[in-house]
């Protein structure tokens, strides 16, 4: 995985750089999404490895209806370069520069049991607050961690769960 990120990174920057010079990130963004699916798809990797289909034939495989030329190009040089297989990651990626670019961090806070939207409220602004930066919360419930909720946004994990501090608790009295 590591080894694909590694790959991976050149090719996001590069369709970075490209579609914030055309200003079009958000379509590149949905069109780099879509092309992920695509490409993730057992199926269709199947068909994009094989030997007889041509790059030209794989890159069209994977252009959405109303991309600009520049989007076209860049998936046939991802085809010349045998890198399709990379689309999840480039996609990946590209989200993450165009985050940093937009000053957005995207943070998913997981709960023992659904948040009332004043407490989403009120973690969001705290996020906000710390980070300086306009904050996306994406929510999650799960049961396992008893009470409490766990906020990960990007490097940062916060664990303010019941599971977390008991797990804590047991590791200062073991240790």
């Amino acid at each position: 995985m590591s080894q694909n990120l590694t790959l991976a990174r050149p090719y996001a920057r590069a369709a970075f750089a490209l579609s914030r010079d055309g200003g079009r990130s958000a379509a590149w963004s949905q069109a780099l999404a879509f092309a992920a699916r695509v490409a993730a798809d057992p199926q269709a990797q199947a068909l994009l490895g094989h030997p007889q289909l041509s790059t030209a034939d794989a890159a069209g495989l994977l252009v959405v209806d109303g991309a600009d030329e520049a989007f076209t190009r860049f998936l046939g040089l991802l085809a010349d370069n045998r890198r399709l297989p990379l689309l999840p990651e480039i996609a990946g990626l590209f989200e993450q520069l165009r985050a940093d670019a937009d000053r957005v961090i995207k943070a998913k806070v997981t709960a023992a049991s659904e948040l009332p939207a004043a407490e989403l409220e009120s973690i969001k602004a705290a996020l906000v607050k710390r980070f300086g930066r306009e904050v996306e919360i994406e929510t999650a419930v799960d049961a396992s961690l008893i009470g409490g909720a766990v906020v990960d946004a990007g490097e940062v994990v916060i664990d303010g769960s019941l599971k977390g501090k008991l797990a804590r608790l047991q590791t200062a009295l073991a240790g």
